[in-house]
């Protein structure tokens, strides 16, 4: 079956397409040409898409594709965290090159229960590690608006696919700024879920001790509120979840809010300089809530940036660490200097001197802030 036009198909979210399927005006076969179509097209020039999963994604889509709210929509998953059977996971690393899993994670099976057909994965920097995404495994993914910048990272790969037109949302995940950074960098909407929104499992309970959450890039937000309806909630045996929502997230999209109290600052936390454009479009924003009819004020969080900062570096590097320990271990041996990039190494290598007892005062640190910052959005 023939591909729709890439002007029919862009013209389109994830929920359109999935209503095209829904009323039979194309099938999943044809989605699902069109994004390999897309693909083919566009990536050379971005380095979005690092694994092709083509032919699974065409028997998905020709026989088993579930029949849920995204039915025959197209999805990249971010190569990092996400496991699908059969596929391998390499999480941007070289010592993780070869690992192909023999299960799916829990956010995947989620996944394909929605509809969603899985034609690929996209570029992530080694483990997730840097803001902008280049890998020594798989090289640099750019911005599709403009290819001599930065697509953002770590989800820039998914980030890119999506703003070049590749499909209409992929899966992402934030630890400092995963999916906000590049949706802000591309031109897309991106949500970092509270933890324990979306499930880790089965292969995690949480990710780097709560600060890392999983997630999408989109075009459109309702299409964000509809995947997190599709993927959130706990997983059988999960240490702690989020509590559950009072209605759909996607009934929240275009639900009058009401008059919001809202605060804002165009001073970062931890004294980093930012850009007049920046600050500037943090207050014609503040400005247009105003004009909404909301209660608007300049606010500050004051927190100890030195010591968060401190304490996250100490659990991701522990993190990172145990990573590369127990791929040793599958491996029969201990990872070395050609395994993984020098910034990885430095991490690991630094977690080494960390005592159980550091580990266990970051993540203190960063529960304290949590609740200062808690307090902070009581008013």
């Amino acid at each position: 079956m023939s591909a729709m036009s890439a002007t029919e198909y862009a013209a389109h979210d994830a929920i359109g397409l999935a209503e095209l399927v829904r009323n039979s005006h194309v099938s999943p076969t044809e989605l699902i040409e069109t994004a390999i179509s897309q693909a083919e097209r566009l990536d050379p020039h971005i380095n979005a898409v690092v694994i092709k999963m083509y032919d699974e994604a065409r028997k998905t889509a020709a026989t088993v594709v579930a029949d849920g709210p995204f039915r025959g929509v197209p999805f990249l998953l971010k190569d990092l965290g996400a496991y699908y059977a059969g596929s391998p996971t390499t999480a941007g690393c070289r010592f993780f090159a070869d690992y192909v899993s023999d299960h799916d994670s829990e956010i995947v099976r989620r996944y394909k229960q929605a509809g969603l057909v899985v034609f690929g994965k996209s570029a992530s920097p080694e483990f997730g590690l840097t803001t902008s995404t280049e890998s020594t495994l798989y090289g640099q993914t750019r911005n599709p608006w403009s290819l001599e910048h930065t697509s953002g990272g770590s989800s820039g790969g998914s980030s890119a696919a999506v703003a070049a037109g590749i499909l209409p949302a992929a899966h992402a995940s934030d630890g400092g700024g995963s999916i906000r950074i590049p949706a802000s960098c591309c031109g897309l909407f991106g949500l970092k879920p509270t933890r324990a929104r979306t499930p880790m499992g089965p292969d995690a309970g949480e990710g780097w001790s709560g600060l890392s959450t999983v997630h999408a890039v989109t075009w459109s937000v309702r299409d964000s509120a509809a995947l997190l309806d599709c993927s959130a909630g706990p997983d059988a045996g999960d240490p702690y979840w989020a509590p559950p929502p009072s209605r759909p997230f996607l009934d929240e999209v275009g639900a009058p809010p009401g008059r919001l109290r809202i605060g804002f600052t165009s001073n970062p936390f931890n004294g980093t300089e930012i850009d007049p454009e920046c600050r500037q479009a943090v207050e014609n924003a503040a400005r247009l809530c105003a004009e909404l009819g909301h209660d608007v004020e300049e606010a500050e969080i004051s927190i100890d940036a030195s010591s968060l900062g401190n304490a996250t570096r100490t659990i991701v590097g522990a993190n990172v660490r145990a990573n590369l320990i127990e791929r040793g271990r599958a491996l029969g041996r201990e990872f070395g200097d050609g395994d993984a990039e020098l910034q990885t190494l430095a991490m690991a290598r630094n977690a080494e001197k960390v005592s159980a007892a550091d580990y266990a005062l970051a993540v203190r640190t960063v529960h304290r802030v949590g609740r200062q910052v808690a307090a902070f959005f009581g008013d």
